[in-house]
């Protein structure tokens, strides 16, 4: 991509309204050109890797299938890959963490106002990396207490924990042995400081760690 030419962007979103939506407020800035649109993060990891594309707005969450943190790890993997910006509405650490560590440059909320969506695409295709402030501030705190805040492993767990599943069926799930995920309960209940499966639940996502 050469300084003048234009941004070419990938809107992938499963609703129809959000890339409406998000094709208007970006056909409507100099630089900015939509190519092509995606309903599936599949299509999108296809449509990526077609080479005329420079960043990928890419979701999180797909009604069926593949989601958005897999997509981006199979986009980023290749030669030469397009960037991608996540734009979801979710913000919590199940969320930001796989996205940041399968390869996304940044990650916005859609409650972005125009201007800053321009300008983290813009940012995106320079390479560097935008955060909306909710999820800058979550990072930064892991930063400073690396001691209470979760794993990826341990968010996973919790989140698991949340939807009802037992021990058991959560070492099924994650392919571990139950007392691996006892284990991963006793370090969070630690973290959290909490005596209970339901109290490291209410924490968690009272922190924004994961959720609800």
């Amino acid at each position: 991509m050469t300084a003048d030419a234009p941004i070419r962007l990938l809107l992938a979103d499963d609703h129809p309204v959000v890339r409406a939506g998000l094709r208007a407020v970006l056909e409507t800035e100099p630089g900015l050109v939509v190519m092509a649109e995606a309903a599936t993060a599949e299509d999108a990891v296809t449509r990526a890797a077609e080479g005329d594309i420079d960043v990928v707005l890419m979701d999180l969450q797909f009604g069926q299938g593949m989601g958005g943190a897999e997509a981006t790890a199979q986009i980023t993997a290749r030669p030469g890959a397009p960037r991608v910006l996540i734009v979801t509405t979710y913000d919590s650490d199940a969320d930001t963490l796989p996205a940041i560590e399968a390869g996304a440059t940044g990650y916005l909320l859609k409650d972005a106002p125009p201007e800053a969506l321009a300008a983290a695409v813009r940012t995106a295709a320079a390479g560097r990396t935008t955060l909306a402030p909710t999820v800058a501030d979550r990072l930064m705190d892991r930063l400073r207490t690396p001691n209470t805040a979760l794993t990826r492993r341990e968010t996973e767990v919790l989140t698991l924990v949340a939807d009802g599943l037992s021990n058991q069926a959560i070492g099924v799930r994650l392919h571990l042995t139950e007392g691996t995920i006892k284990s991963h309960l006793t370090r969070i209940y630690a973290k959290l400081d909490v005596d209970s499966r339901t109290a490291a639940v209410a924490a968690a996502t009272g922190l924004g760690v994961i959720r609800r």
